[in-house]
């Protein structure tokens, strides 16, 4: 972690898939002037492939990456905290600094989209979030 750059962590459950897609779109875009983290509440066992093969055709990653749990260093390191969706909540703890915000998704499943239509959907979302807060920064 480099002291001059903000750290941003980027929340849900699971940690296999938005959340992911959240930090890939970030580094890729960013490229090195941020650091970039994603945890869940309650990680589960892999990444979700489907995530990974939408943020690959914009050219991010998931290389390297796993689900993870969210823990105390973290977000006391973090600058920003950003919690995707609303199923995963995060609680300030005692010597964090960070603000908390909730990105509210759309679901494109919750109309009846699914597959590759849903997870572009929610890419391209995220994407053009995540270009907004990099120039925020």
């Amino acid at each position: 972690m480099d002291a001059t750059k903000p750290t941003l962590v980027f929340v849900c459950v699971k940690n296999g898939g938005k959340s992911q897609m959240a930090a890939a779109l970030t580094r890729l875009h960013a490229r090195d002037r941020i650091d970039v983290y994603s945890a869940g509440t309650h990680p589960g066992a892999k990444l979700n492939a489907a995530s990974a093969a939408s943020v690959e055709e914009l050219g991010a990653t998931f290389e390297g990456e796993y689900p993870k749990p969210l823990d105390a260093d973290l977000l006391r390191r973090a600058d920003r905290i950003i919690v995707i969706g609303d199923e995963a909540h995060v609680e300030p703890i005692d010597g964090m600094h960070a603000t908390i915000e909730t990105w509210h998704t759309d679901e494109p499943s919750e109309r009846g989209i699914e597959g590759t239509e849903r997870m572009n959907l929610i890419r391209d979302d995220l994407d053009a979030r995540c270009r907004e807060l990099i120039a925020t920064l």
